[in-house]
């Protein structure tokens, strides 16, 4: 069976009314526009995502756009392998992961935390345990 990317929906972000942020990772080389409205993240204690420390938000597909980096990625999978988990080959960071959500359609994992002058303080966190996966 299939292990959905997205967690239940009464953990996802809201992404009404949308706005524009960029991110990337730390030395430049990968960069995305995404549309949303970030008041909120997930943290996941997965064996993975607990490791990484991420705080996560999950968009549609097309509201995702790679500006740059997109060759200059490596990719990692693990368990299902369903999960594309994405991370720049010159400095390691990941901002972003792509899979299918529940309903089949293709969704985007968001790394908050690579998100450009976004105040992760100041957002509520929803904890996802991901463990018992």
């Amino acid at each position: 069976p299939r292990v959905p990317l997205a967690p239940p929906v009464f953990l996802r972000v809201k992404i009404f009314p949308m706005k524009t942020y960029t991110g990337g990772c730390h030395c430049g080389k990968v960069r995305y526009e995404v549309e949303a409205d970030f008041k909120d993240g997930m943290s996941c204690n997965c064996s993975y995502c607990g490791k990484m420390g991420w705080l996560l938000s999950f968009v549609p597909e097309k509201m995702f756009k790679l500006i740059s980096g997109g060759d200059n990625q490596s990719e990692y999978r693990f368990n299902t392998k369903n999960i594309q988990h994405l991370f720049c080959k010159d400095c390691g960071v990941h901002c972003f992961g792509k899979g299918k959500g529940p309903d089949g359609a293709g969704t985007c994992a968001v790394n908050l935390r690579t998100i450009d002058n976004l105040d992760t303080e100041s957002l509520s966190v929803n904890k996802y345990d991901g463990s018992k996966v």
